[in-house]
């Protein structure tokens, strides 16, 4: 009898904690189950507030304490440190797996490739992003991001593949070295998010809208808070909730604390598990999105927008980038620039013509045909499956792609 495939997973943050890296790669191991891989996941442990951990058949997943930041996220120099120095030691022991597979940081990437190369072993890169153009464009200092460049390019550089999620970034991956890529693109899980999910009962009067996920210097959230006074004042008794957690959260606490009604139409709430979060997208009139521009995250498409999407309540993506075609194909939103001027006239608009069930649950229909994590993450889990056969899986440009939406 054949044995099945061994992969392993190295990834600081994984499920039951709620983050768009989370279900990407649950999605991913699994499809690699489903292929009948075993699978082990390598990662940190989560507070009990984040929720329980569901277990797959075929799916191991090893926990090890780490440092967090504020804000409770594996975020910073030091709480990457906490969870790749161990990283190290961790992938050296145990069983040898058949292929890595590794998640940004550049940190971690390069530990990986430290250990695959001492135990023989090929990974794959899942590069969402391109960290050391975002920490350029935020002002780190030039020594910080000639570090974190560096360090990218060394595991860009070690993979068999690295998958990326736009032509953007596969792009600039191949200009940092990438030998062998494939696009996945980003997706979403219609099993948690869908139109069949209960709006929850949030004691709201009136209109509301939510921003759901992470913000930070790049996504540029604060230009809600910057129209939000207009726009309450052109909807007497709208409400603005934010879910997540951030390094940008204090200023947006003290941009609502300084509103005229003190904030008292803002809620901040901490990060919610995923069925949480899709019942108060559910219930939003609007859910709200933004890139700031020239932060070097351009081509990055926040998993929030598409999250709303499907379960069919409109967004509104303040900023630029690829997601704006997405909310364009599937009628559901607007995208303004990135202004509290354009922010107010499209959000008052929206708030006072609430979606029709008719609307949402058409939207939600596209979502799940363009937008499900099973295709994307079954494309996914064949490129990794490859590496162990052919030293890499399938290149882009020869036409081999994830679902292209």
């Amino acid at each position: 009898m054949e044995r099945p495939t061994r992969v392993t997973l190295a990834t600081r943050i994984y499920l039951p904690e709620p983050a768009a890296a989370s279900f990407r790669l649950a999605a991913l191991t699994s499809a690699l189950a489903d292929e009948g891989a075993d699978v082990t996941v390598v990662t940190s442990s989560v507070p009990a507030s984040m929720g329980v951990e569901q277990h797959r058949r075929g799916v191991r997943v090893r926990r090890r304490p780490v440092l967090r930041d504020a804000s409770g996220y594996v975020r910073g120099y030091l709480p990457y440190l906490s969870f790749d120095v161990p990283l190290f030691f961790r992938l050296l022991t145990g069983g040898r797996p058949h292929v890595v597979v590794a998640e940004p940081p550049p940190t971690t990437g390069a530990v990986v490739r430290l250990a695959c190369a001492l135990r023989r072993v090929p990974y794959v890169y899942y590069a969402a992003d391109i960290v050391s153009d975002a920490a350029g464009s935020t002002g780190a200092p030039r020594f910080v991001v000639g570090a974190v460049r560096a360090l990218e390019r060394f595991a860009l550089r070690g993979a068999s593949t690295v998958l990326t999620v736009t032509e953007a970034v596969e792009a600039r991956a191949s200009q940092l070295g990438a030998a062998r890529t494939a696009i996945v693109r980003h997706g979403v899980d219609t099993d948690v998010f869908n139109a069949e999910v209960a709006p929850l009962e949030t004691g709201q009067h009136g209109p509301y809208a939510v921003y759901a996920g992470n913000a930070s210097e790049w996504h540029g959230a604060e230009v809600f808070l910057e129209a939000w006074p207009d726009v309450v004042r052109a909807v007497p008794g709208a409400r603005l909730v934010f879910l997540g957690r951030g390094s940008m959260h204090g200023r947006l606490a003290e941009l609502a604390a300084a509103m005229p009604d003190g904030g008292a139409s803002v809620t901040f709430l901490p990060q919610q598990p995923a069925d949480q979060a899709a019942r108060w997208l559910r219930g939003a009139d609007v859910a709200l999105s933004s890139i700031r521009p020239e932060s070097g995250y351009e081509f990055a498409i926040p998993t929030k927008a598409l999250a709303a999407i499907a379960v069919g309540t409109r967004v509104l993506q303040a900023g630029p980038g690829p997601v704006g075609q997405i909310i364009e194909r599937a009628g559901a939103g607007q995208v303004v620039p990135h202004t509290a001027d354009a922010v107010v006239r499209a959000l008052a608009t929206m708030l006072e013509t609430p979606p029709s069930r008719d609307e949402r649950v058409r939207v939600a229909a596209w979502a799940e045909e363009h937008l499900s994590l099973r295709s994307t993450s079954a494309f996914a889990a064949r490129c990794v499956l490859g590496a162990t056969v052919s030293g890499g899986g399938p290149r882009s440009r020869d036409g081999s792609r994830g679902a292209v939406h």
